[in-house]
């Protein structure tokens, strides 16, 4: 698809490729899915390793897919995204609160179990990776597109440290979680960022006071100490749970040279790590039927909140766009993962809750896409 001035998609003409395309990359990307949680479900029954949450290094691991997946996406967004910062913060805060509710509303009358709050804060959030991937199809303006970026990028971490803290309350029997202790994490967490913030700030200024920054010698000394910063980080972020600073850490500290490929390729193995790892626990089962009211809830959230918070400055193909926009992946799996422990059957519900969001979003985006092509050729 060709873009105009301004980064404002030209509209496609009536017998272009573009939805031809964009359904068969969405259908590669769910076949592989599917076929890497087949290769866990079936190393998982030939194996035995049907009990993968009750091994000691669980929760480890999946903090550390986690903290990839969250660093990842932050360090994707565009820095021309700022400009929309209050309508981010409403949509990461207010706007995840209010899908997470939308979702429980319609889930926990059907679910009948209390862990089906849980399971509607682990599907609240939009997955970075597929937006990353789809907004080059995209017909939305760069605006609207950077803001859908960021909005993915940061519901993540504020949904992870949602449903941990609301998760350790169901698991204590406490109606609500601790708020002392949610405040505290947060005060850690602006603490982590605030350390590698000054450190990476000297840094540079060090690096500037060289007499040949650019040399490569130097280069390379920045590079080793830029990822050594990111990889201490990190693990104290993975050893104390601060996954909302990984994801600020991400918008600032980009030490690799082509950082795309190294972070895109990074994340793409944290995600098939996760999927693997979900079809190895859905060695127990899958719930269907559960799963498709779930994913149907967070469709349906996203359409509503999405619609409510954008201003009438956005055009009507942005708002139509951004309502349809909800997908799932990487984040919703780690987060059922983690969830297992609290609620034993959270994979066998999120994964094919993923499925339905997945494939809903396609299906509503190139119906959507279609209308606009025979109207520009009409």
């Amino acid at each position: 698809m060709k873009s105009g001035g301004e980064g404002t998609a030209v509209l496609p003409r009536p017998d272009a490729h573009g939805p031809v395309l964009l359904r068969s990359r969405t259908a590669i990307r769910l076949l592989t899915g599917l076929g890497i949680v087949l290769a866990g479900w079936t190393l998982a029954q030939v194996s035995g390793l049907t009990a993968l949450p009750a091994e000691p290094w669980y929760l480890t691991a999946v903090t550390v897919l986690l903290s990839v997946g969250l660093y990842g996406s932050a360090a994707g967004i565009p820095r021309s995204a700022v400009q929309d910062l209050r309508l981010i913060v409403l949509a990461v805060t207010v706007g995840v609160l209010l899908k997470a509710v939308l979702i429980a509303l319609l889930v926990v009358p059907v679910f009948d179990e209390p862990g089906a709050p849980l399971l509607a804060l682990a599907v609240a959030q939009i997955d970075p990776l597929s937006v990353a991937a789809l907004l080059g199809d995209s017909r939305m303006s760069r605006r609207a597109k950077d803001l859908m970026l960021a909005w993915a990028s940061f519901d993540d971490p504020i949904t992870a440290l949602l449903t941990v803290y609301f998760g350790a309350a169901f698991l204590g029997g406490q109606a609500l979680p601790e708020v002392h202790k949610y405040l505290g994490n947060l005060g850690w967490n602006a603490a982590l960022v605030a350390a590698v913030f000054l450190i990476w700030l000297a840094g540079r200024r060090i690096a500037g006071r060289l007499r040949d920054p650019g040399a490569p010698g130097w280069r390379r000394a920045g590079l080793a100490a830029s990822t050594v910063l990111l990889l201490a980080a990190m693990a104290v972020a993975v050893a104390n749970f601060l996954m909302l600073a990984m994801a600020v850490i991400g918008l600032f500290l980009r030490p690799f040279a082509d950082r795309e490929v190294v972070v895109n390729r990074t994340v793409t193995g944290a995600l098939i790590a996760a999927t693997f790892a979900t079809g190895m626990v859905l060695a127990d089962g899958v719930d269907l039927a559960r799963g498709l009211v779930l994913g149907l809830g967070a469709f349906l959230a996203q359409a509503v909140v999405g619609g409510l918070l954008l201003p009438r400055g956005f055009a009507r193909e942005d708002r139509v766009q951004i309502a349809l926009g909800q997908q799932n992946g990487i984040t919703a799996l780690v987060l059922a993962l983690a969830l297992v422990p609290l609620v034993g059957d959270a994979v066998a519900v999120v994964a094919p809750a993923i499925l339905v969001v997945n494939l809903l979003h396609a299906v509503s985006n190139g119906l959507y896409r279609r209308r606009l092509i025979r109207q520009a050729g009409s």
